[in-house]
């Protein structure tokens, strides 16, 4: 039996005891005929004596082999809850430590296939981040071409095509500036070591007094509810400003109706909701609508469906849970992002992650 082998662990662990049962066993014989008087004895108290003692016996070596069996496989059921807990991102090599032998092999052959697979899936993130960075330069030019069209005297028709061509350029730039913040979200690149301890009500008012313009535009109320106090969280301020970005423009672009949108903090748990009284979203969309590149069949053309796939992101990568409300629970649409607390670099794996639709 090979060193590390659950064989010879299971020999090491039996063997002693199994020598102590004979040995009681022994023992046991030894007694009854030797030191007992058996003409006192009748022939049913002997059969029950040894009827007894053997049941004995055998329950406790059934108990040290099912207890020895037990402690054996403590690396086996470690390992299951390894597998079990982790997040369907994490993608390091499993710790083959003190495990048997017999099982070596098939967990190295399961890290290569980590391995492999988290290789194939670096370079298919660094091709949609490389290619959306090389697509925004051509973008951009495109873009600048068709609003020097529209600064000039052109026919109807002309100037509805370069109109239109701005319209998807800007979709086009937008989708890749998404596909961006999402490559930067990847679990890979450890955005957890960038984050800074901030005061949400104060970064809130910051972030949230850029979007004053737009609301006005559409004849929305932009309105901050916050606590006096500080609510401090660990965080990335830019990753954040994203995720607070995508939040207030789906409600400008899918609240048609709305009168308002309300940035809500709360300070146990720290967290924030965007709130809007438009319209809502139907039953069978809130179970999809953190898909990328879901759109539902009534929202407006104009979205890209990586808005909300990019909010849940950022939240996941500052150990984050999400909730979103709807009608008839709440009147409009409401989106909850709750923090685990500044805890600088927190990470839950997937089964700790809470988030509600």
């Amino acid at each position: 039996m090979p060193p590390g082998s659950l064989a010879r662990h299971l020999v090491q662990r039996l063997l002693p005891a199994v020598v102590i049962l004979v040995l009681l066993d022994l023992g046991i014989t030894w007694v009854m005929t030797r030191k007992i008087d058996l003409e006192s004895w009748l022939l049913r108290d002997i059969f029950w004596t040894m009827v007894l003692s053997q049941f004995f016996l055998v329950s406790l070596f059934a108990w040290v082999l099912v207890s020895g069996i037990r402690s054996e496989l403590a690396s086996i059921n470690r390992l299951s809850d390894d597998i079990r807990q982790r997040s369907i991102d994490d993608l390091q090599p499993l710790d083959e430590s003190g495990l048997p032998t017999e099982l070596a092999p098939l967990v190295t052959h399961f890290n290569d296939l980590l391995l492999r697979l988290d290789d194939s899936m670096q370079a298919q993130r660094r091709f949609i981040g490389h290619a959306a960075h090389q697509l925004r330069t051509p973008l951009s030019g495109l873009k600048m071409e068709s609003e020097l069209m529209l600064a000039r005297p052109l026919p109807d028709d002309v100037r509805a095509r370069a109109e239109r061509i701005k319209t998807v350029t800007d979709r086009m730039i937008r989708m890749g500036q998404q596909l961006l913040i999402l490559a930067r979200v990847e679990p890979s690149t450890r955005p957890q070591d960038s984050f800074n301890r901030l005061d949400l009500c104060e970064w809130m008012r910051h972030a949230g007094s850029q979007w004053l313009g737009a609301a006005r535009e559409q004849h929305i109320a932009l309105q901050l509810l916050a606590p006096d106090g500080a609510v401090w969280v660990d965080a990335d301020p830019v990753l954040l400003e994203a995720l607070l970005g995508n939040l207030i423009d789906n409600a400008l672009r899918y609240g048609r109706g709305a009168s308002q949108i309300v940035l809500r903090i709360s300070a146990n748990p720290p967290s924030f909701a965007v709130e809007d009284d438009g319209p809502g979203i139907e039953t069978g969309d809130v179970e999809r609508v953190f898909d990328a590149f879901y759109r539902s069949a009534r929202t407006v053309p104009e979205g890209s469906g990586l808005g909300l796939a990019i909010v849940r992101e950022i939240a996941r990568a500052h150990g984050a849970w999400w909730k979103l409300t709807s009608r008839p629970q709440f009147d409009g649409t409401r989106i909850m992002i709750v923090f685990p607390g500044p805890r600088r670099g927190a990470r839950l794996t997937r089964a700790e992650l809470i988030h509600g639709s």
